[in-house]
């Protein structure tokens, strides 16, 4: 499979427990395709029962990019997920496959599709525990409000409960003295992207976020986070602080009950589900949208021969 122009890239992107895990194998396997993960969950070795990780059998019936290439206590940026990108597309094209990208974390989707560049922004360690003192004393909602008055427009893309993220907003903006929002810049993506969207009635979606959190208990979530916890991982590690991870945490420490940890799960996957529909909305009209149910298979596949009849050698 030879490509002139840009490279295609297929994306396949929807929100958590829509369904992309399963239709991303079919398409792949019907397509020659190799699945690239854009979730930043993922990344991680040990967390695979919290992150609804492709299983390893999954992992056999189609090769799998990007997922366990970290630890827990591995810094990931969004400039290293670039890089790694850059490098997979690459080599899945030189085999003569086809790169498909899967994912739901908007940010690593859209500096794909935008071909952002990323500033490099030395960490300030000084100054980020400075802020991490602060955050401590009047609590990351109240942090958060601070980089919203400073840079609305950052603000709105970071969860107001993502530390991590928030005080990294601050780091660079204070140590550039430019908003954190005009520090990426959008060149031209490398690549040619068709990019394909699942979605399902918001009812329905949601009992299937009731009944993926029953199972990842049913599973083996808390015995999962027990054994990261035993590794030395430290609680508030940024994966560790993860919605499921951090309430199985709360519930070890008896600081909550599991009743309490399996609701506040639900209730937070659901705001997660609808941060999500930020970065990917149903009137874009760079994504095909596609409802879930008998045929989706054949009709995304279809799309996707479509956008490849543009290159004359596949």
């Amino acid at each position: 499979m030879l490509f002139s122009e840009k490279p295609p890239l297929i994306i396949l992107l929807g929100p958590t427990a829509v369904g992309k895990t399963e239709i991303s194998l079919q398409l792949a396997e019907r397509l020659n395709g190799e699945i690239i993960s854009a979730d930043s969950r993922l990344l991680y070795r040990g967390m695979d029962i919290g992150t609804a990780k492709p299983s390893l059998e999954e992992r056999q019936r189609v090769p799998h990019h990007l997922i366990d290439v970290a630890d827990p206590d591995d810094a990931w940026s969004l400039a290293m997920f670039l890089r790694a990108v850059s490098e997979t597309v690459a080599d899945i094209h030189a085999r003569g496959q086809l790169p498909l990208m899967v994912g739901g974390t908007g940010q690593y989707v859209r500096a794909v599709v935008e071909g952002w560049e990323i500033p490099a922004v030395e960490p300030d360690p000084r100054l980020r525990g400075v802020l991490e003192d602060w955050a401590e004393e009047i609590g990351p909602e109240a942090l958060y409000e601070r980089l919203a008055r400073l840079d609305p427009a950052a603000a709105s893309r970071i969860d107001s409960r993502n530390l991590r993220r928030i005080v990294r907003a601050l780091e660079v903006i204070l140590t550039t003295g430019e908003l954190f929002s005009t520090q990426r810049e959008s060149g031209s993506s490398p690549y040619e992207v068709l990019m394909l969207g699942l979605k399902r009635p918001r009812r329905e979606l949601y009992e299937r976020i009731d009944a993926r959190i029953q199972n990842m208990f049913h599973k083996g979530l808390v015995e999962e986070t027990q054994k990261l916890l035993a590794q030395g991982y430290a609680p508030d590690l940024p994966p560790l602080s993860a919605i499921g991870y951090r309430q199985v945490i709360q519930y070890l420490n008896g600081e909550i009950s599991m009743d309490e940890a399996h609701t506040q799960m639900k209730r937070l996957t659901r705001r997660f589900v609808r941060h999500q529909a930020n970065w990917f909305k149903e009137d874009d009209p760079e994504i095909q949208w596609f409802s879930v149910g008998p045929g989706v298979i054949d009709e995304m596949a279809a799309a996707i021969g479509g956008f490849l009849r543009k290159y004359p050698d596949q």
